[in-house]
């Protein structure tokens, strides 16, 4: 534009003015000022700031649905705090979902949090079917435009939907499977939801192995590579029958009793086989925590480290183990737990310290010749078949750690703290490998079904595995033990195991117990849920219960 040019325009603004148009003419004067409003200043108008209003949240949100019901993927991003990642799931909702005939319906705001019902349409090669889910979002102030946003997550366009994921319809990557327990029970996700994951995992591994052929469904395709998550079905497949080692009636304990405590996860088991008998999970995420977590088992490690012990010379289960206060290992002092009576009598043997939780008593022993740094992780994986990664149970598990230690680290492992890593199903297998003297790999899914091999190890001393059985059950009958008012009307051979271990940054401990009754082991964890039977234990005992 020519300086003249520019001159005249503006002149026509001035005469604007004068005519009394003034709303026009500040519309002309934004637009030669970058299309912002202006201050009194001449500057741009200030950034609005602090929590969207109530009008912001209501206009927002119905631009929002608005375009997205259109299926204007660009548009309806355009009001969100992340354009790039919202018009990538909202064009596969269309495109990739087949997903149509949007409508959505708005909830009662609670400030800034909008609830909705969307239901729509799936449409794929002939087959149809209605789709209807409720979620949520977020309406918020944008950081360098003071704009209302929609709160960008993927769970604004499907609550089970992830970071990176997509929706997409078409024919399943695995056939449908019918699940059924080692009775022929039906196992499904609505009524065992800490199987939901799981089965997808069977689904996904063992569908095509199982004699079913697929159907068309729309799923959630996760970035990680996790098996699709089945949403809803347009043509049903024809299901395989899969055969697990679980019980329906021991799934169904479990599942009560992880919903009675927060961030839980047990696991059941036979001793006599290894076949997995239950497994759940109560957790705020999908995380299978019961066969993969991570964690410091606490005191249950004192089952390896007792088996250590007395495979080695260094004590018997009636042998002295002296129970002080505190004890110092290359200078770093170990407490017991609080309230814990020391003991340095006679009557302070292994069998005692082991029945009573005596961190002392064992950190004393553990510098005894010929223990060595690695004595520990010879025994996890020589005899209970830890810490190889090479266990095959038929889906995704971690099989424990037990690394060899020097310094504090040394005397801590033997506690289960330090750098030892287990879950529930690994001290459910440590109970019955303790039980039985055998190491028999733990599996949900035959072996013969996919040939896989299961892990083996060496297993125990008969003489080794008596001792640790007998100290178990005095450790669940006797009147010192710190596991009888969890068993207490247990009937028939029982045993148990408490634990604490402490969390860096937590200000309680997380809780472990394992036990076991006739030819049944389990474990049980509850992040965060203090000593071994104020919330492990009670789930421990009442799937023991279960089991007949």
């Amino acid at each position: 534009m020519s300086k003249g040019v520019k001159a005249a325009v503006i002149g026509g603004v001035f005469a604007v003015m004068v005519g009394g148009a003034g709303y026009g003419a500040y519309n002309i004067m934004s637009a030669l000022n970058g299309g912002g409003a202006t201050g009194q200043g001449g500057g741009p108008a200030p950034v609005r700031s602090g929590p969207p209003s109530e009008d912001e949240v209501e206009e927002t949100t119905a631009k929002f649905f608005a375009a997205w019901e259109k299926g204007q993927a660009t548009q309806a991003a355009s009001y969100t705090n992340n354009d790039a990642a919202a018009e990538t799931v909202l064009t596969s909702y269309g495109k990739a979902a087949h997903i149509t005939g949007v409508k959505i319906t708005p909830g009662t705001p609670k400030g800034a949090t909008v609830p909705y019902t969307v239901k729509a349409k799936v449409s794929y090669s002939g087959k149809s079917e209605p789709l209807s889910y409720t979620s949520q979002l977020t309406v918020v102030r944008g950081l360098t435009t003071g704009r209302a946003l929609v709160d960008w997550q993927p769970t604004v366009i499907h609550p089970e939907l992830r970071k990176d994921d997509t929706l997409v319809t078409g024919e399943a990557a695995s056939p449908p499977i019918e699940a059924v327990d080692r009775n022929g029970t039906v196992l499904t996700k609505d009524k065992y939801p800490s199987l939901g994951p799981i089965l997808d995992t069977l689904r996904e591994r063992y569908g095509s192995k199982a004699g079913g052929s697929p159907g068309i469904e729309l799923a959630i395709r996760h970035a990680d590579e996790s098996p699709d998550t089945s949403l809803l079905t347009l043509a049903k497949g024809k299901p395989g029958k899969l055969e697990t080692t679980l019980s329906a009636s021991v799934q169904a304990a479990a599942e009560k009793a992880v919903r009675e405590h927060k961030q839980s996860s047990v696991v059941a088991l036979k001793p006599s086989t290894g076949e997995i008998l239950a497994v759940a999970n109560h957790r705020d995420d999908a995380f299978n925590a019961a066969f993969e977590g991570k964690v410091a088992p606490g005191s249950t490690m004192k089952i390896i480290t007792a088996a250590m012990l007395i495979d080695n010379g260094v004590a018997s289960m009636n042998g002295p183990a002296p129970c002080p206060d505190s004890a110092m290992w290359q200078s770093q002092t170990f407490k017991n737990l609080t309230g814990l009576k020391a003991d340095e009598s006679a009557n302070a043997t292994l069998a005692n310290g082991f029945a009573r939780s005596c961190n002392t008593a064992f950190i004393k022993l553990v510098d005894e010749d010929p223990l060595t740094d690695a004595s520990l992780t010879q025994e996890a994986e020589e005899r209970f078949g830890l810490g190889r990664g090479d266990w095959k149970t038929g889906i995704t598990s971690f099989d424990g750690s037990v690394p060899a230690s020097s310094g504090p680290d040394r005397a801590a492992n033997a506690i289960g703290q330090g750098q030892v890593q287990m879950n529930p199903l690994n001290m459910a297998s440590v109970t019955a490998t303790a039980i039985t003297g055998e190491f028999r790999q733990p599996y949900l899914v035959s072996p013969d079904l996919d040939d896989r091999r299961l892990a083996t190890a060496d297993g125990l001393r008969a003489s080794t595995a008596a001792q640790l059985k007998q100290m178990m059950r005095l450790t669940a009958t006797s009147a010192q033990g710190t596991a009888v008012r969890v068993m207490s009307g247990l009937g028939g051979d029982i045993g148990a195991k408490t634990g604490s271990a402490e969390v860096d940054g937590k200000a309680t401990s997380d809780s472990w117990f394992t036990g076991f009754r006739n030819d049944v082991a389990a474990a049980a964890l509850s992040q965060q849920g203090g000593h071994g039977g104020d919330a492990a234990g009670p789930i421990v005992a009442a799937v023991l219960r279960a089991s007949g």
